[in-house]
């Protein structure tokens, strides 16, 4: 079985960042991944269940009422719990995105009230949420990407 190519970075090196993951291209249309690295990958604790929990629901609440809300396909976490994915329409760079994700961190830093989603009618475990947790995670991500605008996996 052929290696995937997010297994070909090296997460040794890898560190908090804006990453281009990948770009599909289909039928004329580009959709570009991209790896929002939160922590260090095997250096750092990985992110509790219930702050990223609560930055996947923040977070796609935010991105999916914002002024690119037509270019969102998806936002979630990793399942090695180190970050999310941002998944858009269209052939783009982390520096193009990396005002809506600067915003996106704002506003889950400036959060206060209920969660959105939150319920037990709306998500399959509402309960498990940490909203200090989450704004933590999202305040350390956010100073170590303005501080050092890291667009490009380590080789």
């Amino acid at each position: 079985m052929e290696k995937i190519e997010s297994f070909r970075i090296n997460h040794l090196t890898l560190l908090p960042g804006l990453y281009v993951s990948r770009k599909d291209k289909r039928d004329g249309v580009t959709v570009t991944t991209f790896d929002l690295r939160l922590t260090a990958p095997n250096r750092e604790p990985v992110i509790d269940m219930p702050a990223l929990h609560t930055i996947e629901h923040l977070g796609a609440t935010f991105l999916r009422s914002s002024g690119q809300k037509e270019n969102i396909v998806y936002f979630g976490p990793m399942g090695c719990r180190t970050g999310c994915y941002l998944v858009m329409f269209g052939n783009l760079t982390s520096n193009e995105v990396f005002p809506l994700v600067t915003a996106m961190c704002d506003f889950i830093i400036g959060y206060e009230g209920e969660i959105p989603g939150a319920r037990p009618e709306e998500c399959g475990n509402y309960s498990e949420q940490n909203l200090n947790m989450a704004k933590y995670y999202i305040r350390k991500y956010r100073e170590e990407l303005t501080d050092n605008k890291r667009f490009t996996y380590p080789q």
